[in-house]
């Protein structure tokens, strides 16, 4: 939603889809789809991306000349859960999306990865040059799925494709599902937040301005083969980290959390969950040289952002 914003206001047209599911609340998804809907370059429509004929369709009738594939299960903890929904929307649903970017000649396809596919990796800060062949959960294991297939496009069929790691994302409409959400509802109603490890992790949270902002540098500059002799493949294909390189301990973000709120929370410490990392920061010097990304939101800053919005989004 913030990228395709970021994109309609600057004058570019942008043709929308998602299956509006209920993996959390569809009112949010159908508040956000209402901001972008204010935007005359907006079109959108409703349909699942596992679906070919449908995908193709659109496709057919619209021929983009870019492609930002954002569209997945998202989740950790859920892909304990709900394993098929991943394989449905990030494996088939991905490779729809490569099928119709193939045929209908696409310039230049950015999708999401995500931090997660470094998995078991503990060589801090994460770089996109680690060995990521040991995933902690399903979800990251579709991630890096989706990343082998990109190359295979790329490599076969000359498709640019550029793949994000995000690390993190947080910020104003965020998923109810994400620590943010789950931990500022719970303070603000008086019910104990979850904390796994007690409390020892950290995370390289990411404001969603300065998430947005590297997402558009990377669709604005798509890849070129790479000419080296020392390389196996020379496809125009890249993977870059896109994160703050500055994570924060998880304690000193649940009390910058507080601080927002002006409310303490009651916290129950827990064990490590299933699928979890211990700690991720992100890399994101090869980004920096290609495109010039470089995050400046403070935690501080992205946190109060997070719970104005969250106020007014509930009349609070």
């Amino acid at each position: 939603m913030h990228v395709a914003r970021n994109l309609l206001e600057r004058g570019d047209s942008i043709v929308g889809i998602d299956n509006l599911n209920d993996y959390y609340d569809p009112a949010l998804k159908q508040a956000r789809l209402a901001v972008l809907e204010t935007y005359p370059g907006f079109t959108f429509i409703k349909g699942d991306i596992a679906d070919t004929e449908f995908v193709t369709s659109v496709f057919s009738r619209h021929y983009p000349e870019k492609v930002i594939h954002m569209a997945a299960q998202a989740g950790v903890r859920y892909s304990l859960e709900n394993p098929s929904a991943y394989i449905q929307s990030n494996i088939v649903g991905f490779g729809n999306i490569l099928e119709a970017c193939r045929h209908h000649k696409v310039k230049h396809l950015v999708y999401a990865s995500s931090s997660s596919v470094y998995g078991a990796n503990k060589s801090v800060p994460f770089s996109t040059e680690d060995n990521v062949d040991h995933p902690v959960s399903l979800y990251a294991a579709s991630k890096k799925s989706n990343e082998l297939m990109a190359h295979t496009y790329s490599y076969l069929y000359d498709l640019p494709t550029t793949g994000l790691r995000y690390f993190t994302v947080y910020g104003p409409w965020g998923r109810p599902d994400m620590s943010p959400w789950l931990f500022t509802s719970a303070i603000v109603e008086g019910r104990t937040i979850q904390v796994f490890n007690n409390g020892e992790m950290a995370r390289d949270f990411t404001y969603i301005d300065d998430i947005t902002a590297g997402t558009v540098k990377v669709l604005d500059t798509s890849p070129e083969p790479l000419q080296r002799e020392d390389l196996r493949s020379n496809a125009p294909y890249r993977i870059y980290n896109i994160g703050n390189n500055r994570p924060e301990n998880l304690m000193r973000y649940i009390t910058i959390i507080e601080q927002a709120l002006g409310q303490q929370a009651q916290k129950e410490f827990l064990p490590m969950q299933p699928g979890d990392m211990l700690e991720t920061c992100a890399d994101t010097s090869a980004l920096e040289a290609a495109t010039g990304y470089r995050p400046d939101t403070t935690l501080e800053e992205g946190i109060d952002r997070w719970v104005t919005w969250y106020r007014e989004y509930h009349g609070l």
